[in-house]
C-alpha cells in the first residue's frame, strides 16, 4: 500500500508556513451540505409509580454542523447514540413536520422531497435480485435513473466504466447471489450496491454501516472506493462502527454523537487534542477515537450525562470531573451547572461572551467572538491531500456537476449564521472556505428547475419493470412451475374422482362438489405469490424513494408480467377436467371464469402481503380470509339463507363469484338434469339454481365474471395505495 495513503495530510515540520500564507491547490471543490439546529422529538411512554407517563425525549438535540464537498464526513458514536437518526434527518428520511432545524446545499436551503431527488441513501442491508448479474442490475439501474434523455448506448458506456471504477470487472457476468445461489462477495455486493445508487451522479451520497459484516479487507475496499467518489467533489456522509485504522486514515470529516448529543466535529487527527484539552490525554499506541467512546461511556453512567461534553464542545467549558475526590473546583461545576441549564445555543452564547473561544476544528482551532464571526485564522481546510491515484475517475468520466437546491420553508427554522471569507491557511486539492456553508439569510432563494420528477415516462418504466420480472421469472421458474404442478395434479385428482357424472341428484351434488374444489384450490395455490412482494419490498423502497419509477408503474408491471403464466395454468386446468367430467356450460366461459379467478386471487394475495411484515403472517393471513370467503360463499349455506347481519360477508366473498359463475353456466340450458323412477324429469335449471339461491338469468353469469374481475381490480388499487403512501422508508 501506498505510504502517501495512510500518512495523508502529513505535515513537513520543517515546511509550516505562517497561518497568513495560503498555498494553490491544483484544483478547488468549495461548498457543501450544512445543517443547523437539527432536533427530532418523539413520545416514549414509561411506566412510573404504576402509571403510564408520556415524556418527550430527543433522539437528535440541536446538532450543528457540516459536511465539506470532496470528503468523507463519517458518523460515529456509541450504540444508541443517534447515528441511523441523524443519517436520516439529513437524508429526508423523517416526515416532514418531525424534523426541526435547517438543511442547506451550497448556501440554499432543501426540503426532504428535494434531498431525496439530487442524493442517494445505501442502506445497511444489500437489497438486490439475486438472480440477476452485476451488469445487469447496474444497467436496470441506469435504465431507471437515466431516463429516456441518455441514448442506450451511453449508458451501457457509463455502467461499464462504473463497474471498472467499482473494481467489479471479474465480477461483471455473476449473479448476485443469496444463501442458496453462489454470486459475489460480501463486498462486492455491498460496490454494487454503491454503484446502483451513484449511476446518475447524485450530489450528495448517504451511507449507513457501509462496512457492517465484512471483514477487513472488503470493508477497507468498500471505503477506498467510496474515497474516490468522493474526490470527485460530492458530499459523502456515512455510519460506521470501529474502523479500522486504516479507514480512518481515508476518512477526512469526523462527527461523534452520543444520546443524540453532538459531542464532536473536526479532523479524526483532531480528537486526540480535543481530549488533551479536556485533561484526558490519550494513553501511548491507542486509538483516539476509541478513547473519546471510552469518555462517553464514562460520562453516559455518571449523573451528569454525556450532556457534560456536548457543552464543553460547543462551549469550551470543561466538564465536571468524574474524580471521587471531595476537592472539586466548585466554579466550574457552577459555570457548567448554569450552562446545562440552558439549552446547547444558550450555553454556546453565555460562554461566547468572553473575548474569544477556541473551538476545536480538526487539527487548529476557531477563535469566535461574541458574535459568532470568525476570525482570520480560521482552519477551513477540510479535505487532507489528494492521493495521487486516480480515484476521481469514478464520478469525473460520468461529468457529475453540483447542483442547487430549492426551498421548502416548511422544513427549516429562521436562524442567524456565520459568514466569512478568510481562504484556507493549509495546502489541499479540495479547500472549503467557511461562506461555502453559512449563509447570512434567505431572502434571495430562487427554485431550480430540476426537469420531470421521473426520468422515465410512465409507458417506459413498465416496460423495464416488465422485462426485469421476466428475467427474474426465467431464472427462478419455480415460481411459476410450482403451481402449474399444483394445478395439474389435484386437476388429474379431481377429474378421476368425479369422472363422468351421471344424470341424478348424486351426479349434481358431485359437480356442485367439483365447482367449490375447483375455486378453493385456485384460492389456496395462490399463496406462493406471498413471498413475491415481500421479498421485493425493500428493493421496491430503495428504488421508489429517489423516484427512480412510479409506484402505479409498478403495480400495473406486476399484473402483465403474471398474466400469460396465469392464462397458461387455467387453460392447462381447463384441458385436464373438462372433457372427463361431460361439463356441458359454455368452454370459453369457463377458460375465462378460471382466468379471472387467478387473476383475483392473485390479486389477493399481493395486496395482503403488502400489509404484512413477513411471510408467514402472509400466509396465516391469506389462508384466514380464504377460510373465511369459503364459508359465506353460499356452499354451506345458500346465499337467502344467510343471516341478515352476515350478508355483507356473503357479497365481499370473492369465491362466491366463481362458484356462482360456474353453476350458472354449468345450468344455463333447459334440459332435465335428473330424472325420477318414471322417467320425468326431476330438476331442472330453474330447480337447482332456485334452491341454492343463485338467479336463473342466463346473462347474469357474465354479472358474476364481471364483479370477480372488480375485485380483481379493486384488490390492485388496494396494493397501489399501500405502495405510494405506506411502503416509505421513512421515520414518522
Amino acid at each position: 500500500m501506498d505510504d502517501k495513503r495512510h500518512h495523508r495530510g502529513a505535515v513537513n515540520p520543517g515546511t509550516v508556513k505562517p497561518s497568513y500564507v495560503v498555498s494553490k491547490p491544483s484544483k478547488q471543490v468549495t461548498g457543501g451540505l450544512e445543517f443547523r439546529n437539527l432536533t427530532y422529538t418523539v413520545i416514549k411512554k414509561q411506566k412510573v409509580g404504576g402509571k403510564w407517563v408520556a415524556e418527550e425525549i430527543d433522539l437528535l438535540h440541536k446538532i450543528t454542523g457540516h459536511a465539506p464537498k470532496g470528503s468523507i464526513t463519517a458518523v460515529m458514536g456509541p450504540s444508541g447514540a443517534g447515528k441511523s437518526t441523524f443519517l436520516d434527518g439529513l437524508a429526508g428520511r423523517i416526515a416532514s413536520g418531525s424534523l426541526r432545524g435547517t438543511v442547506a446545499m451550497d448556501g440554499q436551503e432543501m426540503s426532504p422531497s428535494f434531498i431525496k431527488r439530487t442524493s442517494a441513501y445505501v442502506m445497511q442491508d444489500d437489497r438486490l435480485f439475486p438472480m440477476l448479474t452485476v451488469y445487469e442490475t447496474l444497467m436496470y439501474a441506469a435504465e431507471f435513473r437515466l431516463g429516456q434523455s441518455v441514448r442506450f448506448s451511453e449508458k451501457e458506456a457509463r455502467v461499464e466504466k462504473l463497474i471498472d471504477q467499482l473494481g467489479l470487472t471479474n465480477a461483471r457476468n455473476t449473479y448476485i447471489g443469496n444463501e442458496e445461489v453462489r454470486g459475489v462477495s460480501g463486498g462486492e455486493r455491498r460496490r454494487v450496491s454503491i454503484g446502483v445508487d451513484i449511476i446518475h451522479g447524485p450530489a450528495l451520497l448517504f451511507l449507513d454501516e457501509p462496512t457492517s459484516g465484512l471483514d477487513s479487507s472488503s470493508a477497507h475496499s468498500v471505503i477506498e472506493k467510496v474515497h474516490d467518489v468522493a474526490m470527485a467533489g460530492r458530499v459523502v456522509i456515512l455510519t460506521i462502527h470501529q474502523p479500522s485504522h486504516r479507514i480512518i486514515s481515508l476518512l477526512d470529516n469526523l462527527i461523534v454523537l452520543a444520546r443524540g448529543h453532538l459531542i464532536y466535529q473536526g479532523s479524526p487527527k483532531g480528537v486526540g487534542t480535543h481530549l488533551s484539552n479536556m485533561a484526558r490525554n490519550v494513553p501511548k499506541g491507542e486509538n483516539s477515537i476509541e478513547c473519546l467512546l471510552d469518555v462517553i461511556a464514562e460520562y453516559d453512567r455518571s449523573s451528569f450525562t454525556v450532556s457534560a461534553l456536548a457543552g464543553y464542545y460547543y462551549t469550551k467549558v470543561k466538564p465536571p470531573s468524574l474524580t471521587k475526590d471531595k476537592d472539586i473546583d466548585i466554579s466550574l461545576v457552577s459555570t457548567y451547572s448554569i450552562s446545562r441549564g440552558m439549552d446547547i445555543g444558550s450555553a454556546g452564547k453565555m460562554a461566547l461572551r468572553s473575548p474569544s473561544v477556541m473551538q476545536m476544528h480538526g487539527e487548529a482551532c476557531i477563535s469566535v467572538d461574541i458574535h459568532g464571526e470568525a476570525s482570520t485564522n480560521f482552519d477551513s481546510s477540510i479535505r487532507t491531500p489528494r492521493r495521487k491515484k486516480g480515484g476521481a475517475g469514478l464520478v469525473e468520466a460520468f461529468n457529475f456537476t453540483p447542483m442547487k437546491s430549492s426551498i421548502s420553508p416548511s422544513y427549516v427554522e429562521s436562524i442567524e449564521v456565520i459568514s466569512s471569507n478568510e481562504s484556507t491557511p493549509h495546502g489541499s486539492d479540495c479547500t472549503v472556505n467557511e461562506s461555502d456553508y453559512f449563509y447570512k439569510n434567505s431572502s434571495k432563494r430562487h427554485a431550480l428547475d430540476l426537469g420531470p420528477k421521473f426520468p422515465n415516462s410512465f409507458g417506459k418504466e413498465v416496460l423495464i419493470l416488465i422485462k426485469r420480472n421476466f428475467e427474474n421469472i426465467k431464472r427462478t421458474p419455480e415460481l411459476f412451475l410450482s403451481r402449474q404442478v399444483v394445478l395439474t395434479v389435484m386437476g388429474a385428482m379431481l377429474a378421476t374422482m368425479f369422472l363422468k357424472p351421471k344424470a341424478d341428484v348424486q351426479g349434481m351434488t358431485n359437480v356442485l362438489s367439483f365447482f367449490i374444489s375447483t375455486v378453493c384450490l385456485f384460492f389456496f395455490s395462490s399463496n406462493d405469490a406471498v413471498p413475491a412482494f415481500i421479498q421485493e419490498r425493500f428493493i421496491f423502497i430503495r428504488e421508489t424513494s429517489h423516484n427512480a419509477y412510479r409506484a402505479s408503474s409498478y403495480a400495473i408491471a406486476g399484473l402483465i408480467t403474471y398474466l400469460p403464466f396465469l392464462f397458461i395454468q387455467a387453460l392447462t386446468y381447463f384441458i385436464i377436467v373438462w372433457f372427463p367430467l361431460n361439463l356441458r356450460g359454455d368452454f370459453y366461459y369457463f377458460v375465462l371464469l378460471l382466468f379471472v379467478s387467478l387473476i383475483t386471487t392473485n390479486s389477493f394475495v399481493v395486496f395482503v402481503s403488502s400489509l404484512v411484515p413477513n411471510y408467514i403472517m402472509g400466509y396465516a393471513a391469506v389462508i384466514a380470509f380464504t377460510a373465511i370467503f369459503f364459508l359465506f360463499c353460499g356452499f354451506f349455506i345458500p346465499g337467502g339463507s344467510i343471516p341478515v347481519y352476515w350478508k355483507w360477508m356473503h357479497y365481499i366473498s370473492t369465491i362466491k363469484y366463481s362458484y356462482e359463475g360456474m353453476i350458472m353456466n354449468e345450468y344455463s340450458r333447459s334440459v332435465c338434469y335428473s330424472f325420477d323412477e318414471t322417467g320425468n324429469c326431476a330438476l331442472n335449471r330453474s330447480q337447482i339454481l332456485t334452491s341454492l339461491s343463485i338467479s336463473t338469468d342466463k346473462m347474469d353469469k357474465w354479472v358474476s365474471l364481471a364483479y370477480l374481475l372488480a375485485w380483481a381490480v379493486i384488490y390492485r388499487i388496494f396494493f397501489y395505495v399501500i405502495l405510494r403512501f405506506n411502503s416509505k422508508n421513512q421515520r414518522k
